[in-house]
This record gives structure tokens, sequence and C-alpha cells, in this order.
């Protein structure tokens, strides 16, 4: 189980990483910022039994069975972050029209141009190798922690009507390398 917090400084994320953990607005918008091709590749929507902590996050009172939905977002091909969202099957169509039709289209832009739909504050963990959704997040990247490397996330409660949707994203390491408008310059050694 993760231990969620209020503030990113109780993470100790790296100082590079919580640009990423903190910033406002979506996070799809700055992913498409910093990369010429991004892309929402979705690996699966189906009903599911939450963890415990979502549980408690979205009003149940013992893992339940919610929809949950996993995507990769991908930057010019390369995974960056890992999107968990979690929504409980008393939700309606009312609640959240677009979720059951979204196929690979990014829940963020959806979520952020909805003027009835209340964003929660962020909160952040830091999720071990052996956390359910570090493992998910890694076996779909193809990427192997190393011995104690932890995988940062942060997660938010959106409400709309009287539904509740929360959005966990997991930072894969290779969001490190994006760089604003997705081309790196390389810079030669002097002769």
């Amino acid at each position: 189980m993760a231990h969620w917090r209020a503030h990113v400084n109780t993470v100790n994320a790296p100082v590079a990483l919580r640009h990423w953990l903190t910033g406002g607005g979506s996070l799809t918008a700055k992913l498409k910022a910093h990369s010429t091709a991004f892309r929402v590749q979705k690996l699966h929507q189906d009903p599911a039994l939450c963890l415990a902590d979502e549980a408690q996050a979205i009003g149940l009172h013992r893992s339940s069975r919610v929809v949950e939905r996993e995507v990769l977002l991908r930057c010019d091909g390369v995974p960056v972050v890992f999107g968990h969202t979690v929504v409980p099957t008393t939700a309606t169509a009312s609640d959240w029209p677009a979720f059951s039709a979204l196929g690979e289209k990014s829940l963020g832009s959806t979520l952020f141009g909805d003027p009835q739909v209340h964003r929660g504050v962020l909160e952040f963990a830091r999720l071990r190798a052996t956390h359910p959704l570090a493992m998910r997040a890694c076996a779909a990247a193809g990427i192997v922690l190393g011995e104690g490397e932890m995988l940062y996330a942060r997660r938010c409660l959106y409400r709309r009507h009287h539904g509740v949707l929360l959005v966990t994203e997991v930072f894969l390491p290779q969001v490190l390398d994006l760089v604003p408008g997705g081309v790196k310059i390389e810079l030669k050694k002097a002769a």
C-alpha cells in the first residue's frame, strides 16, 4: 500500500521530477509541449477490483468492483507516464459521459475541457517495485527497476455531478529525458 501525501516535499522526489509532479493544468498538454509526437496507448478498460487506498479515496468502505482504465502516455514513441484511472460502478453515463468511449483519446483533455468537472487536490507517493501499480507500469513499459529504486506518482480525485473518478499518474524514468519542444540539442566538445 502506498502512503499518499498532500505535499510533494514529503516524498523526496528528485528536483528534476518535481516539475512533472506538481505542474498545474493538463499533463497531456505539458507532454505534448515536450515532444513532437504524443500518443495515448490504451492498455485496457475493464471491470476490476480497486486497491484498498483507492477505495478509501473514492468513498468505498473496502476494495470493490470499479471500471479501471490503464494507459501509457508516449512521447516520440517512448513511454513516459503510466496512467491508471478508477471509476466506481455506481457512476452513471451522465456523470462521466465520455469515459466509456475514450479509446486512445486523452482523459486529461476531456477532464480539463469540461466546466462541470471539479478537480481535487494532488496527492503524491513513492511506489516501491513491489507495489501493484509500479509492477503494472514497469511491465507495460518494459522497464526493470533496480534494487531500492522507486517510481513517483501523483493522483487526483475528480468530481462531476454525483460521480467521482480517481486518476493516478506514475512517472517513468524516461520522463526526465524530455525537453521543451521535443528536440534534444547535442553539444559537441571543443577539440
